[in-house]
């Protein structure tokens, strides 16, 4: 199924900064036509449609799943909205491209993942640092046994602005760990080629004074503890105000590979910036955004599976819902522990 040209027809849902960024790289793409997109700003969005050959632009998302000739859809709505849509394109017989995190628990993701595969469609998931020319030669050496065994993982994740409270909302967006860390879990399993088993978390609100009335935090450390014995470590930041700051190191048996500085230069000294608007990400992973949709084409067109999966989100969130616990309760937190339900505080609410 395609399109009258043989392009594969896609539609984005939604149009804040992650859908533009998805709607721009289609409607450029070849291969791939930008059939139709949903936004409840439809309105205010004119400027920028116009700009893109569109065929059907809607207000309700639930009019794209009735377009017979779409093949697949991109989801880059808020956290909280992936659940209902992810069904509703997996019923459609939909393809689906999704936004990070999946959804706000176990459940709901694992809902997901088994909606996708009844519908034999399907399912990837937005961790473009995997599609990152560093990040995959980075992955290679390691593959070729350049580093010898992986021991030590560090992931450095900092943005450059204090959010929104409503959006920063754990209710709304899972909080800075699960929104935010969600990428560096991604990359520990990734390039550690290794499962998180434990995680202790230290956060703090110091400096993002709306993000303490929501419940969220500013900073958070993570430490890590894989299966075959390695550690790690991820660092999420909303105040790095110098600027986007992205980084990851592995640390093998015998070398090790580093990923980025950052966007900031060799300076000492960091001065603020203003640059709230979103283009930092295109700088740094412009080009990783438009490899997985370019990866996702493919994999419909090919009926291969993702390179993302619903089963390495489910992974990804894992460790970061154990990390977010971690955080509230103040001690490690087991993966297993978490897969069997357990949250902060349920021991005492089971002895009440």
């Amino acid at each position: 199924m395609a399109g009258a040209r043989g392009d594969l027809n896609l539609a984005v849902i939604g149009l804040g900064r992650m859908g533009k960024i998805y709607a721009r790289a289609i409607a450029e793409m070849d291969g791939a036509h930008l059939f139709a997109v949903a936004t409840d700003q439809l309105a205010s969005e004119s400027a920028f449609l116009s700009n893109l050959d569109v065929a059907h632009c809607f207000e309700e998302a639930s009019h794209v799943f009735a377009l017979g000739e779409l093949d697949a859809v991109v989801i880059a709505t808020p956290t909280a909205t992936h659940r209902d849509l992810v069904l509703a394109a997996a019923a459609a017989g939909k393809a689906v491209f999704c936004e990070k995190p999946l959804a706000l628990t176990l459940e709901d993701t694992q809902g997901m993942i088994d909606a996708s595969a009844e519908a034999n469609v399907p399912l990837q998931v937005g961790f473009m640092r995997r599609f990152d020319r560093d990040y995959l030669r980075a992955r290679a050496a390691i593959d070729a046994g350049q580093i010898g065994r992986p021991v030590s993982f560090k992931s450095i994740g900092r943005d450059p602005f204090c959010p929104d409270p409503a959006y920063a909302d754990p209710s709304q967006s899972g909080g800075l760990i699960i929104d935010m860390a969600i990428h560096d879990a991604d990359l520990a399993r990734w390039l550690m080629g290794a499962d998180v088993v434990r995680v202790t978390t230290e956060g703090t609100d110091l400096v993002c004074g709306g993000l303490h009335a929501v419940g969220d935090l500013d900073n958070a450390v993570i430490n890590l503890r894989f299966d075959d014995g390695a550690i790690g470590n991820i660092e999420v930041s909303r105040t790095a105000f110098y600027g986007y700051d992205v980084r990851t190191e592995v640390l093998g048996s015998k070398a090790a590979v580093r990923i980025g500085a950052g966007d900031t230069g060799p300076d000492v000294l960091l001065p603020a910036k203003s640059d709230a608007g979103g283009s930092y990400l295109v700088r740094r992973f412009g080009s990783a955004y438009r490899a997985q949709i370019e990866s996702f084409v493919r994999c419909v067109r090919t009926r291969r599976p993702p390179a993302c999966t619903g089963e390495d989100a489910l992974a990804a969130f894992e460790i970061c819902l154990a990390a977010t616990y971690s955080a509230r309760c103040g001690r490690p937190v087991s993966i297993e522990r978490v897969r069997a339900g357990w949250t902060p505080g349920s021991e005492a609410r089971a002895g009440a």
